[in-house]
């Protein structure tokens, strides 16, 4: 069998400026790099930054290093923190083992320049154990070399570990158990919830915006609020906007303010939301339903850290932290035009994705007992209340319903539930009986109503973005196997309809 190499590397911010610089004094450490004497059977290319910006980038490397396009694969990695030692180390890890390594018949060297320190350890770590390889980094310095020093991980600092005390690690492992107490309000026993929890425990340290993604009800606020209470902004100002419920001509007036006379009705200067939040954390739940003006100014605030009112000339110099949600596919707002690009990567520096309540195993078994016990105490010493239970009937209702409406609607169908039955026990009709059947909207794409204004083939169009895009997530971007998985004939059929949908053409054909 004849053996390959494959080259692997991040892609870094001196990459990106190399390709896009005009006078072309530097190439950038992968450029550099591919220039050597020994030419790679395959360049594997990994990126935390916009997908087309490094599509782009890996154009540029072809024409410059002579590499054909078949040789060069572009894998977006979504990272909490480009800091983030644990990210970086499973979403590496869960990359390479998808591209089947490590494997006999191939011999990798990881590139270690390119991509922060952190990005640059994990190499060393994974090169050393789980993905043996070869170690090389460029410098403007010393140029391209080797990188050599040898240690087995395991013989040189396992039993070191081992012969640790039995009573620190039994310490460590009790703190860990722990947790923080501003997550205790988060009521769950599946591990994918502990998952996000311990991913907000670590963002709360760090004083970066961070996104919140997931359905209505899933808990969003409460992280929000918990990430806020953890972190060194604590006991400062925390204000929570809805940004869904603002009208869209009063958003900018809401979030920054507004001077006297700036619109009609005016009567005052009024402080923003920015102001209010100053020093402590502005929660903007819902920012996908901001105007596309107000992305702007939040884009401008977060970047330059001031605000200027509505109707004023001055700006005012705020020290914000925001956490944003949304129960909004950004990602396709983002490609549809619906939501800035810019602004989306400044928002999503620590992203949480919160599961649904039917992907939380044992968890609503849990917040059924808690509820009714939260239902019992607050009705207590009210007239004809009654101590209410619920019957295995009803709680066997409870525990196959899919929750479209999640945490909060679990609540809300047990209060209705509690109000309504006559006797102590809530039975299986009280609760058929009080839980709501809503349709939701992803489910009533043929039955929306006819209007002026409609725009069929802009509904069309937001749903083949939606599947084009799962497919080639699915598929680990690519294209070939996409258009199978969707039906088409072949990737060429698949490259024309991206193209259409502007979702760019530049995904591998394998």
């Amino acid at each position: 069998m004849v053996r390959q190499s494959w080259f692997i590397s991040w892609i870094g911010k001196t990459d990106h400026d190399a390709a896009e610089a005009t006078e072309k004094k530097e190439l950038g450490p992968i450029a550099s790099a591919l220039l050597g004497k020994q030419r790679y059977d395959r360049v594997y290319l990994l990126t935390n930054y916009e997908f087309m910006t490094s599509q782009h980038y890996c154009d540029w490397l072809e024409q410059k290093t002579g590499y054909a396009a078949g040789c060069i694969d572009l894998y977006q990695v979504d990272l909490t923190s480009p800091i983030d030692y644990a990210s970086i180390y499973s979403e590496v890890t869960k990359n390479l083992k998808q591209a089947g390594l490590p494997c006999d018949g191939i011999d990798l060297t990881f590139h270690l320049s390119p991509g922060t320190s952190a990005m640059t350890a994990i190499w060393i770590i994974l090169a050393k154990t789980r993905f043996p390889a070869k170690l090389i980094q460029t410098s403007r310095e010393h140029g391209l070399e080797s990188v050599d020093f040898f240690f087995d991980l395991a013989n040189d600092f396992l039993p070191e570990f081992l012969q640790r005390g039995g009573e620190r690690i039994t310490r460590l492992a009790d703190a860990a158990k722990l947790g923080r107490p501003e997550f205790s309000k988060i009521l769950h026993q599946s591990s994918v919830m502990r998952q996000q929890i311990d991913a907000a425990q670590r963002v709360a340290a760090y004083d970066v915006p961070v996104l919140i993604l997931g359905e209505t009800g899933t808990g969003k606020e409460l992280f929000a609020e918990a990430i806020h209470a953890a972190s060194e902004r604590a006991g400062k100002p925390y204000i929570a906007v809805n940004c869904g419920a603002i009208a869209s001509e009063l958003a900018t007036s809401e979030l920054f303010g507004h001077k006297k006379g700036a619109f009609t009705g005016a009567i005052n200067d009024r402080k923003g939301h920015f102001q209010e939040a100053h020093g402590g954390t502005l929660f903007l739940d819902e920012v996908g339903d901001l105007p596309l003006d107000s992305q702007v100014r939040l884009l401008r605030a977060l970047q330059a850290k001031e605000v200027t009112p509505l109707g004023g000339s001055k700006p005012e110099k705020v020290n914000v932290r925001i956490i944003a949600a949304t129960h909004r596919d950004l990602a396709t707002d983002v490609a549809s035009g619906r939501f800035r690009e810019d602004l989306f990567h400044r928002l999503a520096v620590g992203i949480l994705k919160l599961p649904p309540l039917r992907a939380r195993p044992g968890d609503i078994a849990l917040l059924i007992d808690k509820f009714i016990d939260q239902i019992n105490a607050d009705a207590r010493g009210k007239p004809e209340a009654q101590e209410k239970n619920i019957s295995d009937g009803a709680r066997n209702i409870l525990l196959d319903h899919d929750w479209p409406g999640n945490v909060r609607e679990l609540y809300h169908s047990l209060l209705r539930a509690a109000i309504w039955s006559r006797g102590p026990e809530i039975s299986a009709n009280d609760i058929s009986d009080a839980l709501l059947q809503v349709r939701r909207q992803s489910d009533t794409v043929l039955n929306r109503t006819l209007t002026q204004g409609f725009d069929l083939q802009g509904i069309l169009d937001d749903v083949s973005r939606h599947y084009i895009a799962q497919a080639l997530k699915q598929t680990g971007e690519r294209k070939a196997a996409a258009a199978q998985l969707l039906g088409f004939s072949n990737h060429q059929t698949l490259g024309n309809w991206m193209k259409r949908l502007n979702l760019g053409t530049d995904q591998h054909d394998e």
